[in-house]
């Protein structure tokens, strides 16, 4: 079933954006089959196999925290960590499992760090991510040797015009940027049938948990990287569940923060309402201090120069292990439901919430993401026509395409390459929108945030006097079918993601060796406030596992 906002519309819940999970909201697996796949892992995990972690470099699972202090007492350099990281990428993503998580690395990396490395000796630390090396989503224009092609062989050979603010922010504070992240291709945007983690340029990224699972997306290759141990940070993007959602299903925390929070000037875009840069990690602690660096004002994006955003924040200052303490805490009940197995492990995490004294409020239930996506569909074609013209018409004069209609062409010519599996019914449906002065336009934005905001989050939270509400992020991962595309249920981040309100989501707990992420969701602004809540939950739930890179569940070790 496809559920869209016009008469002809090709833009699908199951098909427009982001993850795989937003991917198929509205065309919904036949309930039967999901419950197959749960019997399935159930049986799987009753064996209870203990299956070994492989060790990747002796950086596993290290912290931002742990890098500054090796750097700091000698036991590591800026150029050994980041020559660590890239003979990993080596053997585990170019090679072994091959997880197609890293387009290109740096070829100025070892180089930075040296210098990086020089600089700690004569002048000392810039702060916690001085020789950190970070990775970024493909999405993210770096203005170096790097290309910036959101994963298309149109813009394969293209190079930023200049660094994206959030990698300004990035070098300013020592960082070093590893390489470029796999993505969905154009953020799962371009048409009906796409897959999760797959793009013309990178292939198809693979779960590091199990390699023929979905790693979501479309921060794709960010997620598969950090989770993977390839990398200690990365930057990735969202406009619907593009970061939470590969999180989840990779094991590692991801937030998308507050639009307005962080800039998204230089970044690819799809939507000028709802995308945002986010922070990935394997603990809340490492990517409340990527938000650090990150956030802040940005006279080119002036959704980043209101009052609420103007000084700026450690996020890292408020973490406080009892900060569940008294905190009111709603469940969404109604976002339950993509996998029986998921809900269980959920309610295993209200139990762990209740036990750091949290008050659960159950229920506590948002507005259906089918009635905001009928909205929301028309919201995202007309601004994905218009921020990526505006986006393609800043590159280079020699760039092979300088507009969507130039995409398009582009990949009608070269269909071998580009559309060999999916094709671009929402490029060419987004190609036919008008203006953002159009009623239509206007409109749906206008219900998108009655719905999303004032009757959605906004009356949630206030009608229960809740500091947060939960629900698990969505299924585990599921098989990936470059045929078919993504066969999987809706997550529980459309409604965060459609307001421009803030979510995390934690490590919760796994099915069968696959993870189940608990999504934290907030109000405007109050991306602290989450940290802190999902920092406390982590603390006492204690889910993260390494991956172990099996072939499938079904693998004996």
């Amino acid at each position: 079933m496809t559920d869209s906002a016009s008469p002809g519309n090709p833009i699908d819940r199951r098909r427009f954006l982001s993850s795989a999970s937003a991917a198929a909201a509205l065309t919904l697996a036949p309930d039967a089959a999901l419950r197959a796949a749960d019997r399935a892992a159930a049986v799987h995990a009753a064996r209870g196999a203990a299956r070994p972690i492989p060790r990747v470099s002796e950086l596993d699972e290290v912290t931002l925290a742990g890098l500054a202090e090796g750097m700091a007492n000698g036991r590591w350099t800026s150029r050994s960590i980041v020559t660590t990281y890239l003979d990993a990428i080596e053997r585990v993503d170019r090679n072994g499992p091959t997880l197609h998580a890293i387009l290109e690395t740096n070829p100025d990396a070892l180089a930075i760090a040296a210098a990086l490395d020089d600089e700690r000796r004569t002048r000392g630390p810039r702060g916690p991510l001085h020789g950190v090396p970070v990775l970024v989503k493909d999405s993210i224009g770096t203005a170096d040797r790097m290309h910036t092609s959101a994963g298309s062989f149109a813009l394969a050979q293209s190079i930023a015009p200049r660094d994206a603010f959030v990698v300004q922010r990035l070098r300013a504070a020592g960082a070093v940027i590893l390489g470029k992240a796999n993505m969905s291709e154009w953020a799962n945007a371009r048409g009906r049938g796409s897959i999760g983690g797959w793009s013309g340029r990178g292939g198809l990224t693979h779960n590091p948990y199990a390699l023929d699972r979905s790693a979501g997306g479309s921060s794709s290759g960010t997620a598969a990287a950090v989770s993977a141990n390839l990398a200690p940070v990365a930057v990735g993007s969202e406009t619907m569940g593009s970061v939470v959602s590969p999180s989840a299903i990779c094991g590692i925390v991801g937030m998308k923060p507050t639009v307005g929070l962080v800039s998204r000037a230089g970044i690819i875009p799809v939507s000028y309402t709802q995308d945002t840069a986010g922070p990935m990690g394997r603990t809340v602690r490492d990517v409340a201090a990527l938000l650090s660096v990150i956030a802040g004002p940005d006279p080119a994006d002036t959704t980043t120069t209101q009052p609420a955003r103007r000084s700026a924040v450690d996020f890292t200052a408020g973490l406080d292990p009892n900060a569940l303490r008294g905190a009111r805490i709603g469940v969404a009940r109604n976002l339950f439901g993509t996998s029986v197995l998921a809900d269980r492990i959920a309610e295993r995490a209200l139990e762990t919430l209740r036990g750091a004294g949290a008050v659960v409020v159950d229920p506590a239930e948002v507005q259906s993401a089918s009635a905001i996506w009928t909205f929301d569909a028309e919201v995202l074609s007309f601004e994905l026509k218009a921020s990526l013209n505006e986006y393609l018409a800043s590159l280079s004069p020699d760039c092979p395409v300088r507009s969507l209609a130039d995409v398009i062409a582009y990949n009608l010519r070269h269909s071998d390459s580009e559309m060999a599996w999916f094709g671009q019914e929402t490029f060419e449906y987004a190609q036919t929108r008008g203006p953002l002065t159009s009623p239509e336009y206007v409109n749906a934005l206008r219900m998108v945030r009655q719905l999303a905001r004032t009757d959605g989050i906004d009356r949630t939270l206030a009608a229960h006097r809740l500091d947060a509400i939960v629900a698990p992020t969505q299924s585990p991962a599921w098989l990936s079918d470059v045929l078919l595309g993504d066969n999987t249920m809706l997550g529980s981040f459309v409604a965060p993601a459609a307001a421009g309100y803030p979510s995390i989501s934690v490590p919760a707990g796994d099915v069968a060796g696959l993870p189940v992420g608990l999504l934290f969701i907030g109000g405007a602004w109050s991306d602290a406030t989450l940290l802190r809540l999902a920092y406390a939950f982590e603390q006492r739930a204690g889910a993260r596992r390494a991956p172990n890179f099996l072939p499938s569940i079904t693998a004996r070790p």
